[in-house]
C-alpha cells in the first residue's frame, strides 16, 4: 500500500503576502486621506444602529471607509467597488 503524502500545515509561512498592507498603497494615494479623515469622524450614531446579535458584522468604521473611498472614486455599483478595492 502507498504511504499517504500530507503537504506540511506551516501556518507561519507568509512569504507570499506583504508584511504589511501599507507597503502596498502609495503614500500620497487618495486612499489615505480618507482613512485618516474618517478614523477622525464621530461614527457614534451610526454604531447605535446595531442590535447585536446574529453573525458577527464588518466593522462599521471599515465599511463607512470603503462607501467613501468609492463614491470619491466616482464608482457606485457594488461589482465595481469590488474591482476599485482590489486595484
Amino acid at each position: 500500500m502507498a504511504k499517504l503524502a500530507i503537504k506540511s500545515d506551516n501556518r507561519k509561512q507568509n512569504l507570499l503576502l506583504p508584511p504589511s498592507l501599507d507597503e502596498l498603497v502609495p503614500e500620497n494615494h487618495m486612499v489615505r486621506v480618507v482613512d485618516a479623515v474618517i478614523d477622525r469622524l464621530d461614527i457614534s450614531d451610526i454604531l447605535s444602529t446595531y442590535r447585536g446579535g446574529g453573525n458577527s458584522a464588518f466593522n462599521p468604521r471599515m465599511m463607512l471607509k470603503v462607501l467613501v473611498f468609492a463614491y470619491l472614486s466616482n464608482v457606485y455599483s457594488s461589482r465595481r467597488i469590488e474591482d476599485l478595492l482590489r486595484r
